[in-house]
């Protein structure tokens, strides 16, 4: 089971964390494992290149963790492609969820 928690401040994503494997195939060939990874992964390289925003990131790939943090201090244009990068993972994170809810456990708060 991955576990997805996700972070809001005043409505906006500030912080993502996803901890383990979803464990609906084999290591290496688990298809919802890597279809959420790519949703997460590919919103965080837009924040980085894309948005040009600078991102603290903590990475343990053996355990399937990873999190990264929004700093506070974006201008306006870095603030809204934030947000819109975030939203869309959002919706891509949950839409997985909805056909695989017995492997990736999702808590916004």
């Amino acid at each position: 089971m991955t576990k997805v928690k996700i972070v809001k401040q005043n409505n906006k994503i500030k912080e993502v964390e996803c901890d383990g494997h979803t464990g609906y195939g084999v290591y290496g060939e688990d298809i919802v494992c890597a279809s959420l990874s790519s949703v997460v992964q590919t919103a965080l390289l837009g924040l980085l290149v894309v948005a040009g925003i600078n991102v603290d990131v903590s990475r343990l790939d053996e355990r399937g963790y990873l999190k990264f943090t929004i700093s506070d201090n974006l201008s306006g244009d870095q603030e809204i492609k934030a947000n819109a990068i975030l939203d869309t993972m959002l919706c891509g994170i949950s839409d997985l969820v909805e056909g695989y809810s017995d492997f990736i456990e999702l808590e916004v708060i």
